[in-house]
């Protein structure tokens, strides 16, 4: 098929969706698609790159507690209709599809099979609640519609109800076996990491204070802290203010030295206070083989299993943090089993895996489209086969998966 991923956030810059949208587009390549990704420009982007279609800028402003993009163009319908008519595609996938404006006006222009999959999570929104009151007729366009998590259909499903697939986020199993320890860190002192943005939910100054009953214990650990964002200045304030020794800003660093990093740390912990949809950054450490104590908050139970792959913590509890990391740190044979069983969990959301299902979910929308004579004018690939359900016996299904595809008389039933 001819596929589009939409991003409203601009490609490739850091961030959960674009890191998503970028590995569903190349395994979405690997299984014989012809995909392009539609996102926007900030700064000096050419227009096309490769596969990379730009359309409209990208500015960037605060929302649920982190930092969003808007997209805005005084050409949106012009340049959105161009390209859908030169692209010709069979199916768009739009993440994040709500955001404005990129994604609602290619959505409101599509004459392809529409799919859409919803990231967030949070509590009350008032973005959400006024959408839900005026793009009614935008979420009536999308055939299909998947969430990575269960609490992040929970989220959408209070302001847009409707049937939601689960499909996890996926992970890079290859990349992180291939990554060495970093040695200037391998000295015999336990390593502690924080990958994120420098903003209160992610709990940065939470860590900080845990790791300092950790230091007045007499812990033998070091914190290695990578990222930024605006309480850089706060945080690195508290660290001089205390004399907290041992505590490395890394700053942002390339993948390769982040990948590095997870395989160097003894620890990794996620101190995130809330509104966490998935957790990939939990899933790269256990691809890593690297003990994880995070927060107990929704968006990672889905993840992590307690106390098999992870140490869970009520959040902004630096006591509870401090006593869990200290615990992991000194027991060798705890670390050595959750980071087995974690590298074991890993495999179940290999990318090859996820897109596998979102391929799998296409094929299914698009029957049923098709058995409810339904299809737009845009879709012109053959209609997939089903493929075989679950084998005889077998009742696990595994994270993101469902049960086995109603069959076309079902199908047919419930359209009319």
């Amino acid at each position: 098929m001819k596929i589009g991923l939409v991003t409203p956030y601009v490609y490739p810059l850091p961030g959960g969706v674009n890191q998503h949208v970028r590995y569903l587009y190349e395994n979405l390549r690997l299984r014989g698609h012809d995909v392009r990704i539609i996102t926007s420009s900030h700064g000096l982007q050419r227009a096309s790159e490769g596969d990379v279609i730009r359309i409209g800028k990208g500015f960037s402003m605060p929302t649920n507690g982190s930092v969003g993009t808007i997209t805005v163009s005084p050409r949106y319908l012009s340049q959105v209709r161009e390209v859908l008519e030169r692209e010709q595609f069979d199916l768009l996938h739009f993440h994040e599809p709500f955001v404005p404006f990129l994604s609602l006006i290619v959505l409101r222009l599509s004459t392809s099979v529409n799919i859409a999959t919803f990231h967030a999570y949070g509590g009350f929104s008032p973005a959400y609640e006024f959408g839900s009151k005026v793009m009614g007729s935008y979420a009536e366009r999308l055939h299909g519609r998947i969430a990575v998590s269960a609490a992040a259909r929970h989220f959408i499903d209070r302001f847009f109800p409707g049937d939601y697939k689960v499909i996890s986020n996926g992970v890079d199993i290859a990349r992180f076996e291939r990554a060495v320890p970093i040695a200037r860190w391998q000295d015999g002192t336990r390593n502690i990491l924080f990958v994120g943005r420098f903003e209160p939910r992610k709990g940065l100054l939470d860590l900080l204070k845990a790791y300092r009953i950790l230091r007045k214990t007499g812990c033998p650990c070091r914190l290695l802290v990578v990222g930024g964002g605006p309480q850089e200045r706060e945080a690195r304030r508290y660290v001089m203010t205390r004399g907290l020794g041992g505590v490395e800003f890394l700053g942002r660093v390339s993948d390769e030295v982040r990948d590095a990093l997870f395989k160097t740390a003894d620890v990794y912990v996620s101190p995130a206070t809330g509104r966490e949809s998935f957790g990939i950054v939990l899933l790269e450490a256990m691809a890593s083989g690297t003990g994880i104590v995070c927060s107990d908050i929704h968006g990672y139970k889905g993840v992590v299993r307690r106390d098999r792959d992870a140490l869970l913590v009520p959040p902004r509890s630096p006591k509870g943090l401090a006593a869990a990391i200290g615990r992991l740190v000194a027991d060798d044979e705890l670390r050595a089993r959750m980071a087995a069983s974690g590298r074991e969990r890993a495999l179940e959301f290999s990318w090859e895996r996820v897109t596998a299902k979102v391929e799998d979910y296409y094929g299914f929308v698009i029957r049923r489209l098709d058995v409810q004579g339904g299809l737009p004018a845009g879709f012109r690939a053959e209609v997939p086969s089903a493929r075989p359900g679950p084998a005889a016996g077998s009742s696990a299904i595994e994270p993101g998966a469902s049960a086995q595809e109603p069959d076309a008389s079902f199908l047919a039933s419930a359209s009319s």
